[in-house]
């Protein structure tokens, strides 16, 4: 009997989806074909318009019930910055003649094309650049899309247009940021600049990389600043930046009073811990808790675990195949059937499909565009293990099917970092 609960357990969470097709009959969809379609779904209106300088004219704009005064044309920068800060390892892979590498070439194509309008004040698409402090916060989204896709979304830019972005991202300084996580926006800007060669600001960056060792609470999370919160921002921000200022650093060959490396070989295990629990998040039913502030960000609450992926860096408690499936089932579960796209084909704000009340103050449905950064295991070729290997049942779904699965335990630090002088 426990065999055959075993067999109905596997075909219900780890099937691949269905397409329907003429006659009523179906096809099944690899989950790797399902999260390109949900990506070029999510992408291309915002890439297509902006392209053609279109998307502050088109864009089909949503905002916060209380939204506070600040200016809504940011609502264009947050849009692009965060959807890049998504799609740009995708974007990296080389082309092809697959139907998937025509999207993703096309996509390009209309990215390069944004990157230069957002900074080219003739264009209707230009950004608005230094009107207020939430510009540093999508700024750092821009320049983690060009950490994220160095060689084919920073370096394939004109001379001009790159002058521009280190214009843009150096006017940014006078923005004193909050003393929470918004100190990485600061600390990914700066390395990025130091990572192309540009003069960079080594105060905000050893600043924020200190700060987050303060911070850091044990097994994996993050305390947003002096206090505590149990929210998601140790994904939307803690992990991801804090890793990718480190390694921007140590691209850059900067030579401070930090051990960059060390401190880089420490956050991993960290975002390993963190992974592993973003994991056991997941529901046998592909939900996962619903807490905190920005929830409306909605798969961005995934990122260390999709970061951890792509990387190649999945902790040994966490297989391919069921990250895979475990992801692909909540992606399903939130984008399938609810109403999660507007009229024109931009995201609506909620969690998992329109939920206007779900929104903070500072929330619009550009905001919404972080839900991407959960993609970024699409930067790995459809070859790649985490594409290949069989599915396998998430932790959840063992632990509540009555099999064996990893007992948790406590992560410690193993790594100390003295500055070097």
């Amino acid at each position: 009997m426990k065999y055959y609960k075993w067999i109905v357990v596997c075909l219900l969470f780890l099937l691949p989806s269905c397409t329907m097709l003429a006659g009523g009959k179906t096809r099944r969809q690899s989950d790797r074909a399902y999260w390109c379609s949900l990506a070029y779904k999510i992408a291309q209106p915002v890439l297509e318009n902006m392209s053609k300088g279109e998307l502050q004219k088109n864009m089909q704009t949503e905002f916060s019930p209380t939204f506070d005064h600040r200016n809504k044309k940011v609502l264009y920068m947050e849009c692009f910055g965060r959807l890049m800060a998504g799609i740009a390892p995708w974007l990296s892979l080389p082309d092809d003649s697959s139907a998937e590498g025509k999207q993703r070439k096309q996509l390009r194509e209309w990215a390069l094309s944004s990157y230069r309008n957002a900074v080219d004040p003739q264009s209707p698409d230009y950004l608005c650049w230094g009107i207020g402090g939430q510009n540093l916060v999508d700024a750092a989204y821009i320049a983690e899309s060009f950490l994220r896709a160095y060689d084919q979304l920073w370096v394939p830019l004109d001379t001009l247009t790159k002058q521009r972005y280190i214009k843009e991202f150096t006017g940014l300084r006078k923005i004193d940021p909050p003393y929470t996580n918004w100190l990485l926006f600061s600390s990914t800007i700066e390395s990025f600049m130091a990572k192309a060669g540009a003069p960079y600001d080594q105060f905000r960056v050893n600043t924020a990389c200190r700060k987050c060792e303060e911070w850091y609470v044990g097994d994996g999370w993050y305390s947003d600043g002096p206090h505590f919160a149990f929210d998601y921002y140790s994904s939307y921000v803690f992990h991801p930046m804090y890793l990718e200022t480190l390694k921007a650093m140590i691209d850059a060959k900067a030579n401070t009073r930090l051990d960059y490396q060390k401190y880089y070989d420490r956050e991993l295990k960290r975002a390993q811990k963190f992974s592993i629990i973003l994991e056991r998040f997941i529901s046998p039913e592909g939900t996962f808790p619903v807490f905190g502030r920005s929830m409306p960000y909605r798969m961005a609450a995934m990122q260390p675990l999709a970061l951890m992926a792509w990387y190649q860096q999945l902790p040994a408690d966490l297989s391919n195949g069921q990250v895979r499936a475990a992801l692909t089932k909540v992606l399903h579960r939130m984008f399938d059937s609810q109403n999660n796209f507007n009229a024109k084909g931009y995201l609506t704000i909620g969690f998992c499909g329109h939920q206007a009340g779900t929104a903070d103050w500072y929330t619009n449905n550009g905001s919404l565009y972080m839900t991407t950064l959960a993609l970024m295991p699409l930067g790995l070729p459809a070859s790649a293990p985490f594409w290949t290997d069989p599915a396998q049942p998430w932790t959840q779904v063992k632990a509540w099917g009555g099999e064996a699965f990893p007992k948790d335990h406590r992560w410690a630090d193993t790594i100390t970092t003295p500055d070097k002088w």
